[in-house]
């Protein structure tokens, strides 16, 4: 899969990239947790483990370097599942000067080479049509007490006794409702998420979307995509918004990457990018349903 994937990024002038996998700074995602070591001692500054090379390359992304992608292992705090693995491979690239929609072609051209499914389709599904057709609910406007009556009437595990707000309400729907049906038989793109699921995509539309897409093959979501928020102002105010949720969460907040703003200051090119999970993709290509298939070692045996 690994020389299929070179290959093909080599077939169309995509440079390999390296980027440190310790960083000073933090993803700020309250939904994620990085893990982190200190060098020199107790005393010392701590440093993090990647859980994307995002940032880094955004860096090389704004120094010049043209279509970029890299191959890596990412970590993951407090992620252990069926699906989840605390470190797993990661592929990520990036595209200067492509529209969100070429973007998503070529994910189907790599999938398609990848899983050597030539003629496997692919479909775009709009978030807010989704929740429209399948659960009779805008998930642009409904209000957080009108998701939650949903997830208590469809009866999902647990719903009586969760305290979500209107982002995690959102997101159990669609794992526990919609998911399972997504990527059957074919490659499903569910893209123009709600604006409060930006992370670092662009906001644009009226009403707002954020200009974003995952990718789902049999129920599994496969890659995460977004049309490049390169506003250094706009990813201050959301770097500082996440911290603030962080610790209205009871989480610490984490140091951001100073260094990704100035490069944005100084100017990232208009540009989309993508996160690929790997061993999800070898998943779909050997057909087991279980991270632990495609690992040699996993963390229990590391």
């Amino acid at each position: 899969m690994l020389r299929r994937l070179r290959a093909f990024f080599d077939a169309r002038g995509v440079l390999e990239v390296e980027t440190p996998v310790l960083s000073k700074a933090a993803t700020t995602d309250p939904a994620l947790v990085s893990l982190h070591t200190r060098l020199g001692g107790a005393s010392s500054n701590p440093f993090f483990l990647h859980t994307s090379p995002e940032l880094p390359m955004k860096r090389l992304l704004a120094a010049g370097g043209g279509p970029i992608y890299q191959v890596c292992k990412v970590f993951r705090d407090g992620e252990r599942g069926r699906l989840h693995h605390p470190e797993f491979s990661l592929l990520e690239w990036y595209r200067p000067g492509w529209a969100l929609d070429q973007l998503m072609d070529e994910v189907a051209e790599l999938v398609r080479s990848l899983l050597d499914q030539p003629g496997l389709p692919a479909e775009q599904l709009r978030y807010r049509d989704l929740f429209l057709h399948r659960l009779g609910i805008d998930p642009l406007e409904a209000a957080a007490a009108e998701l939650e009556r949903l997830a208590r009437d469809r009866l999902i595990t647990g719903a009586d006794d969760m305290h979500l707000d209107r982002d995690g309400w959102l997101d159990l729907l669609l794992t526990h409702c919609l998911e399972a049906d997504l990527g059957r038989g074919q490659m499903s793109f569910l893209r123009d998420y709600p604006p409060s699921q930006a992370a670092l995509a662009r906001i644009s539309g009226d009403p707002p979307i954020a200009e974003r897409f995952e990718l789902y093959l049999n129920g599994v979501e496969i890659a995460n995509g977004f049309f490049e928020l390169t506003d250094a102002d706009e990813q201050r105010a959301r770097f500082l918004a996440d911290n603030r949720k962080r610790a209205e969460r009871g989480l610490t907040p984490v140091p951001v990457d100073q260094h990704l703003l100035s490069a944005l200051a100084a100017g990232l090119p208009a540009c989309s990018g993508v996160a690929l999970g790997l061993d999800r993709l070898l998943m779909q290509a050997i057909g087991v349903d279980r991270i632990d298939a495609v690992l040699a070692f996993p963390i229990e045996r590391a």
